[in-house]
């Protein structure tokens, strides 16, 4: 908290600007915002109802897009003082989780609209050395199954990957579909926008949607890698939205008595 109070009295930012305690504030805001667009996205349909909600954001904040747009830009060329606001945002989601007892969200209803995003964890992650696991795992298994066919996009924003770093985090997405199992891994080896797609066999309903973002912890050559906008996108059969790439998607048809 020292340090955290420290931080903040001494950095300088340029007029016009917002101030670390208030970026962080307004990032932890729209990110709530964006949870709400991906689990209403039928209250959202176009690009102006979803302006609208980010307004209230900044109607809430006393700040106009402008002012937000310019801070973006500022702390996007000053990553140091941007990653201090973003340990700040985590630390705070992280309190309200625990608040709430620190548990992985149910898993969103089976629905028959064209998509929905079935994240059920924070938005937000920090790997680092020190951490006891470095990483994330989620394991979603709906109610009733997902519909056959369904495609899963799993998608993040990724900050303080190094080209020296030892190890690279590593995303895993898996469906479960019965006597058969796909998945899908890549490495993120730079920064910026990352995504992973799987689709589903057209004749199978998904059980279950699992895997892990991760980092092995044993480099020590890097201080932290920031992954924010998680988001896990449910797409229905023949979904126009997406485009698969041929060579990513591996299956594996297990017993069915074999398959936890």
């Amino acid at each position: 908290m020292i340090a955290a109070v420290g931080f903040m009295s001494c950095s300088k930012i340029p007029n016009g600007i917002l101030p670390e305690r208030k970026m962080k504030d307004v990032m932890i805001d729209m990110s709530l915002a964006e949870g709400i667009i991906g689990n209403n996205y039928k209250d959202f349909p176009d690009s102006i109802s979803k302006a609208a909600l980010y307004q209230s954001v900044f109607e809430k904040h006393n700040i106009t897009q402008a002012v937000y747009d310019s801070s973006l830009v500022w702390y996007g060329k000053n990553l140091n003082i941007y990653m201090e606001v973003i340990d700040l945002a985590t630390a705070e989601i992280n309190n309200r989780i625990r608040d709430l007892g620190d548990v992985q969200a149910s898993a969103a209803p089976t629905s028959n609209r064209d998509s929905v995003n079935i994240w059920p964890r924070r938005s937000f992650l920090t790997l680092e050395p020190r951490a006891l696991f470095n990483g994330v795992v989620f394991n979603i298994q709906p109610e009733t199954n997902y519909l056959s066919g369904s495609a899963f996009v799993l998608g993040m924003k990724v900050w303080g990957v190094r080209d020296d770093m030892r190890f690279k985090p590593e995303i895993r997405l898996a469906i479960d579909q019965g006597d058969t199992s796909l998945f899908v891994n890549k490495a993120i080896i730079r920064d910026g926008y990352q995504e992973v797609i799987l689709r589903g066999i057209a004749t199978k309903g998904v059980r279950r949607v699992y895997g892990y973002i991760r980092m092995d912890n044993t480099d020590k050559n890097y201080h932290k890698v920031y992954i924010d906008s998680l988001n896990l996108m449910r797409y229905n059969y023949g979904s126009p939205a997406i485009a698969l790439p041929v060579d990513t998607i591996r299956s594996q048809t297990l017993p069915a008595d074999s398959i936890n």
